[in-house]
């Protein structure tokens, strides 16, 4: 029988595999607490949290609970919160999106007040929770979103979040110029510390679809003139090249794991840091199946999050966020 034996001399890679010790001294990436940012929803009128049924353990918040949660972040190390609003009255207009004692506004000054500099507090800046027909913009007459017409909302929701308490801005509406819009509206209200965070790749994806449970969505039809065809990456690079010269401060893309490649050309290529949102649909496929006892569910989070650092991202925004940073300091 032929001797398939290594020669002396032969290199071997697995030596580097050995230990736990070995591996963890030689690996290439790393994750942090400091690099995970979690979504929250916040709701108007509830008096305690409800589990969403799509996305099990995560909730529609109180106020009350909501800031509870974000002190549970800040105490695990967390890197930062992206709080979303759910109105109890819409309109065509969103008027709720930029009202001082709106929902989300009332939500970014609690959180702000609770947990001071302790992380970093988010806002997602769209108008598609706030709206009665569920479009991220102000639609025309004939039934499309008013890109122009929708800047302006945005830019006054800008300075109702800044002035609320809000560090990040973040612009996910998919609007053309809406960074320009935003950055010039806050710099002439003298918010000139905003941090505007822009999703430069957003993709019309079917992996939205627990999010819509989450916000109450009372969209009819889809998004597909505003957020990106799934057929196209170079795309990302041109939405990343105005956002630069429009005054981005951090890029997104959206959603993460059907996406890495747009990811990692976007990291490759962007001087500013580039974040990704593992979404809804991405963190119920893991849910379900560990669920189904198909995945070991901790080891599946954790490989999916790290899958975002190899492609690039330097922070990711994630429903885990929380639990993963207590995870992660378990084992620094």
């Amino acid at each position: 029988m032929p001797d398939y034996s290594l020669a002396p001399g032969a290199i071997r890679p697995r030596r580097l595999r050995r230990t736990p010790a070995l591996r963890r001294l030689v690996a290439e990436h790393r994750l942090s607490p400091a690099e995970l940012i979690e979504p929250m929803f916040v709701k108007e009128g509830l008096e305690a949290p409800v589990e969403l049924a799509t996305m099990p353990g995560v909730s529609q918040h109180s106020l009350d609970s909501l800031v509870a949660a974000a002190q549970r972040a800040a105490d695990a190390g967390v890197g930062g919160v992206m709080l979303f609003g759910i109105p109890a009255h819409r309109d065509a207009t969103g008027s709720a999106a930029d009202d001082p004692g709106g929902i989300l506004n009332r939500a970014i000054a609690a959180v702000r007040d609770a947990v001071g500099e302790r992380l970093v507090v988010m806002a997602d800046l769209c108008l598609d929770e706030f709206t009665s027909h569920g479009h991220c913009g102000v639609l025309a007459a004939d039934g499309g979103v008013d890109n122009d017409a929708t800047l302006d909302r945005y830019v006054s929701m800008a300075l109702a979040q800044a002035r609320a308490g809000a560090q990040v801005l973040g612009l996910s509406g998919m609007m053309d110029g809406q960074v320009a819009a935003v950055r010039t509206g806050l710099d002439e209200a003298g918010l000139l510390d905003t941090v505007v965070m822009d999703y430069t790749a957003k993709y019309s994806s079917a992996f939205y679809g627990p999010f819509r449970e989450a916000v109450d969505s009372q969209l009819t039809g889809d998004r597909r003139t505003y957020q990106q065809d799934p057929a196209n990456g170079r795309e990302a690079l041109r939405e990343l090249d105005l956002d630069l010269a429009e005054g981005a401060d951090i890029v997104m893309v959206k959603p993460g794991m059907p996406y890495l490649d747009v990811l990692a050309e976007v990291a490759a290529a962007s001087p500013v840091p580039v974040w990704s949102y593992q979404i809804s649909g991405e963190y119920a496929m893991i849910e379900f199946a560990a669920r189904a006892g198909a995945i070991d569910r901790r080891a599946a989070i954790l490989e999916s999050l790290m899958g975002f650092k190899r492609a690039g991202a330097d922070a990711v925004l994630t429903y885990w966020a929380t639990e993963a940073a207590g995870w992660l300091r378990e084992t620094a």
